[in-house]
């Protein structure tokens, strides 16, 4: 099975949507410090304004859902998460393509914070400590990009770099969620850990259902199969009204259970040869 180590391979490329992605974090990071260190109130604004914050998500600031991977504060947490995206969303990106990447990026955030805004209603209306506080960084979406490196590499090790240590990817996976687990329990069920550990949930879903070319077809093929019903259906509705409308009019006219026309000169004959279902699909 293949390796994704560093020091066989060099590191990884810089380029497509990461390398976007990565840029555009890092300018939004360089804004906001220069904003906190020289303008303090509306550094604070862009923050808040920013980041995933049910109180205000309540009022109306639905863009949260698709700013808040944006926004950092901790040098820490910037480095951390953009090091994610760089060492494993080559490898997802080089699989999926940039345009899915980028759909990755976004449909993984978007769903771990509205999930986490789900829970912190939840824990409003029970009046209890629950899903609570701020939520920022995109680490929900590294962690989807994680799962999905995973479901496509399951018998790939990983590398902890600098470290020359290679573990299954599927011990890296649940390595990854206990240690938010903990996280979670330590911080007392907070929206910034919740959102993170559903990032790992959101990459099944996203792999699920628009990552696999087998899911793809099977949701393709269901839409055509619901949209040829429903024509079906209309068709059958518009010949009884017309029955019924020359019927009004002193006329008669037949259709079959397909609602193809019977000519009245041959009424038990069928189109095509008396086929059952007639030259319509």
């Amino acid at each position: 099975m293949p390796r994704f180590n560093n020091s066989a391979m060099g590191f990884p490329p810089l380029r497509g949507a990461v390398r976007q992605i990565i840029i555009f974090s890092g300018a939004v990071y360089v804004v906001t410090l220069l904003l906190l260190a020289f303008a303090p109130g509306a550094g604070s604004a862009l923050v808040d304004q920013g980041a995933l914050r049910p109180d205000l998500i309540r009022g109306g600031a639905l863009w949260q859902f698709v700013t808040y991977p944006f926004i950092y504060v901790d040098p820490i947490d910037f480095v951390l998460s953009l090091l994610g995206i760089y060492f494993l969303g080559w490898a997802v990106e080089d699989r999926i393509g940039a345009g899915k990447f980028y759909g990755l990026f976004f449909a993984s955030s978007i769903l771990s914070g509205l999930v986490g805004f789900g829970l912190s209603l939840l824990g409003a209306a029970l009046h209890a400590p629950f899903a609570q506080g701020a939520a920022a960084g995109c680490g929900a979406a590294v962690n989807a990009i994680l799962m999905v490196f995973y479901l496509f590499n399951r018998g790939t090790s990983l590398m902890l770099f600098p470290f020359p240590i290679q573990i299954p990817a599927k011990w890296f996976v649940l390595g990854i969620g206990g240690l938010e687990t903990a996280y979670l329990l330590l911080h007392h069920f907070d929206l910034f850990d919740f959102v993170l550990l559903l990032g790992l949930g959101a990459g099944y879903v996203c792999y699920a259902l628009f990552l696999t070319r087998g899911t793809t077809v099977g949701i393709s093929e269901k839409y055509f199969s619901f949209r040829n019903s429903y024509y079906r259906w209309k068709r059958r509705r518009a010949a009884r009204k017309f029955e019924v409308y020359m019927r009004d009019h002193n006329q008669t006219v037949q259709f079959d259970e397909h609602g193809n026309y019977i000519p009245p000169d041959e009424p038990g004959k069928k189109p095509n040869g008396g086929s059952k279902s007639g030259w319509v699909n």
